[in-house]
């Protein structure tokens, strides 16, 4: 099926006649001769062949816009401790619980601030465990 969906597409694809030499050479070379190819163009032209589609949402959107699409894309997230507060006991208690460190490393992350308690969770469970620990009265920030 692959196969039948590739013969269809190439011949959609109209090639210009100065272009004609060109793609049937590449068609005839491997996986592995492409990727050198793509690295010589890459480094003879100095470019990057991943660079514009990375490039293309941020320039569409524009200043601001950009950065907020960024953030509602954003799946998961890293909570971390600025200030552990007057309960720091507490604190300390409730990340042990969370993490599943010892009592030394919940200890130090709650000691040395800004410690990242979690990284890379769920927006959900990002927000829970922030509102646990500032009801404890931390100053917990999501990234």
């Amino acid at each position: 099926m692959a196969e039948e969906q590739e013969a269809t597409q190439q011949e959609q694809v109209e090639v210009p006649e100065k272009f004609q030499d060109i793609v049937e050479r590449v068609e005839q070379m491997s996986v592995l001769e492409l990727s050198e190819l793509v690295k010589v163009l890459e480094d003879r032209l100095g470019v990057s062949a991943a660079a514009p589609v990375a490039a293309a949402p941020a320039a569409a959107g524009g200043g601001e816009e950009a950065g907020g699409e960024e953030e509602a894309e954003q799946t998961s997230f890293d909570v971390v401790i600025n200030d552990p507060g007057s309960s720091k006991i507490q604190v300390v208690k409730a990340v042990k619980a969370e993490t599943g460190l010892g009592l030394k490393e919940a200890k130090e992350i709650v000691d040395n601030p800004p410690g990242t308690v979690k990284e890379g969770v769920d927006k959900e469970s990002a927000q829970e465990l922030v509102s646990q620990l500032q009801e404890l009265g931390a100053d917990v920030e999501m990234k």
